[in-house]
């Protein structure tokens, strides 16, 4: 890749006034170029294909795909792109692109959720995700479908997961009896009034509470046995809609992870039986 850019470079200095221009592009669109032909590529910059064609062999390449294919094989892993990128995004964010900022934010919180998964309270909520007789999971009907999807993911671990909405208004599911080894996923949100009334009673009858919400709910350590905190809010939002995904979607493939072949074993019959019912024809 260094050669690559090296040899464009050195075109842009000293190149004819057509090489410049296809070097430059080159240069400043390399993530683009799969995407593009040769064609293409003289179209938007107003010359010949033959003219691109003849710099792409001056390169070494017989055609773009000869140079799609170097690419491909000498991009450097993300991770070795990492640093780099959040340096950019940074820079474009001070100079005035607000979506750079996001996403940068977006990799701050990937980064949270990464530290978590290395705490204590992680691999609790893991290990009793997997030995609960039943398992749990409500939230508010907004994010009623993480909620779902949740479940549908543990279900490749282990049976009994189950999601309350509390549409019928009395989580009659969990309070109607007491329960000793039970676990009641909390999936928190501002808009999920009864959260905390929901974690008191369910505590009350037995069961065992996680509890997925912001750093500051003062009364998580009171009513949950296990906490797993979402990154700060963002100035001037209210909820932290991609964070939850991403620490439910992680949460889930830990869970499946930490079932080994169980989960393996489970997976196949999944296949199986949707293979059976998911597409049966009509009677």
């Amino acid at each position: 890749m260094e050669d690559l850019g090296q040899k464009l470079r050195q075109y842009i200095k000293t190149g004819t006034p057509a090489e410049r221009r296809i070097a430059k592009y080159f240069s400043e669109h390399l993530t683009e170029l799969p995407f593009e032909t040769a064609s293409s590529v003289a179209d938007r910059l107003e010359l010949s294909p033959m003219t691109v064609g003849r710099f792409l062999r001056s390169l070494g390449y017989q055609g773009l795909d000869g140079i799609k294919v170097h690419l491909r094989e000498n991009v450097a892993p993300v991770a070795l792109q990492l640093p780099n990128v959040l340096e950019q995004l940074q820079k474009d964010a001070n100079e005035g692109r607000p979506i750079a900022g996001q996403i940068a934010e977006q990799v701050e919180m990937l980064q949270h959720i990464y530290n978590l998964t290395t705490q204590p309270q992680w691999l609790d909520a893991v290990a009793t995700i997997l030995s609960a007789s039943e398992v749990f999971v409500t939230a508010h009907l907004s994010l009623a479908s993480l909620g779902r999807h949740l479940c549908d993911r543990l279900a490749f671990a282990r049976d009994h997961v189950q999601f309350l909405d509390g549409a019928n208004g009395s989580y009659i599911e969990l309070l109607g009896h007491q329960s000793n080894d039970a676990l009641v996923v909390i999936i928190d949100s501002p808009r999920f009034v009864t959260s905390r009334l929901l974690a008191r009673s369910v505590r009350r009858s037995g069961y065992k509470v996680l509890l997925i919400t912001s750093q500051y709910t003062e009364w998580a350590h009171e009513f949950a046995n296990m906490t797993l905190s979402l990154p700060p809010l963002r100035p001037g939002t209210h909820e932290n809609l991609s964070a939850m995904m991403a620490l439910l979607e992680f949460l889930a493939a830990t869970v499946v992870q930490a079932a080994g072949e169980e989960a393996e074993t489970r997976i196949r019959r999944i296949e199986e039986l949707e293979g059976m019912f998911a597409h049966a024809p009509l009677r």
